[in-house]
């Protein structure tokens, strides 16, 4: 049996209006008021009907997430933690596929959804910026390192920071020959951005930064780095160690390696990117840059729904997430 306000205001004995105030976090409630109202709630189990009370402000309670891989574990990890916290204002995520393609991208952005949700979190791969500057006057924040000089919220890490942050602990260990996987001859912002982090550690370093070992691929999976390490072996290109785009493209490459006789990280060190789950628990556990997923995920739900509130915004914000890099067995060893 569904509990109503009355029936909470007759446990409490108080008005409806008073158990409203208190549902609704109202401020003129005394605590003693607040505190009675609340025990009889708990007592209860009385539980808000959310639609409701997101249809009295003239809204859905549904933000719309639009990602272009699914498949790919950081994606994944990232749209539970923006399920995680859109949960946390009572709100619902709605969870759109792009595959990266820009029909698909600029469908999304278009507002094809307008009616049904409150706002919008994209990760675009393809769309430009002229893409954008005509849509549908729905609250949208973006994902990724694609650079937009448009009036919406950015959230992205220092992905040249941290692909230096990676190649310097590589540098640490004495390694010289560090081979770059995952360069893309797309407009894939992000590869563009840590190769150029890769590049400009090892110039810091004095170090020569080889294009030879600098491998381009297709995608973003194993498959990709496990060509893309074969490839480089295959020319007799053998680096001491390996900073992947990202942490499948590291593991394809660690599996290349170990068919050729080579060993993680006696023979050839290997850092990734993302920190993934599959990257912890593998024969040699990976070094990655972790990207604080739950930062990403709460200040682009915050930043759609205070939208919400607001004046539409002529500027919009470039906020950094910060990151960390997880030193593993791939680059320290076993024991």
């Amino acid at each position: 049996m569904r509990v109503s306000l009355k029936d909470v205001a007759a446990h409490a004995g108080v008005s409806i209006k008073t158990v409203s105030n208190v549902v609704n976090d109202q401020p003129h409630v005394t605590p003693a008021m607040r505190a009675r109202v609340q025990k009889s709630i708990d007592e209860l189990g009385y539980r808000p009907n959310l639609t409701a009370r997101h249809l009295r402000k003239g809204r859905t309670g549904i933000v719309a997430l639009a990602l272009p891989e699914l498949g790919n574990p950081y994606f994944a990890e990232l749209a539970a933690e923006v399920v995680d916290a859109a949960a946390a204002h009572d709100y619902t995520v709605l969870l759109d596929h792009t595959g990266g393609r820009r029909d698909q991208e600029t469908l999304v952005s278009q507002g094809f959804r307008s009616r049904v949700i409150d706002g919008l979190i994209l990760s675009p791969i393809e769309l430009e910026a002229d893409d954008l500057r005509e849509r549908a006057p729905v609250p949208l924040v973006l994902l990724g390192e694609r650079a937009y000089d448009l009036p919406y919220d950015h959230i992205s890490i220092d992905n040249v920071a941290a692909a230096r942050e990676a190649v310097r602990h590589l540098i640490s260990l004495g390694r010289r020959d560090i081979a770059f996987l995952g360069a893309r001859r797309g407009r894939s912002q992000p590869a563009h951005l840590r190769l150029r982090g890769w590049r400009e550690e090892l110039d810091a370093a004095g170090l020569v930064a080889d294009d030879r070992l600098v491998a381009a691929t297709d995608g973003w999976g194993h498959a990709d780095g496990a060509a893309a390490m074969a490839r480089l072996l295959d020319a007799g290109h053998r680096p001491d160690a390996v900073f992947a785009y990202n942490d499948l493209i590291a593991i394809g490459a660690m599996r290349v390696l170990s068919e050729r006789g080579l060993r993680v990280p006696e023979d050839v060190a290997v850092v990734g990117f993302d920190d993934v789950v599959e990257g912890r628990f593998g024969a040699v556990t990976l070094t990655s840059i972790s990207p604080d997923k739950a930062s990403i995920a709460r200040m682009a739900v915050e930043s759609v729904l205070s939208q919400l509130d607001d004046a539409p915004r002529q500027q919009g914000r470039r906020i950094h997430a910060g990151y960390t890099l997880v030193r593993r067995e791939s680059t320290l060893g076993i024991g």
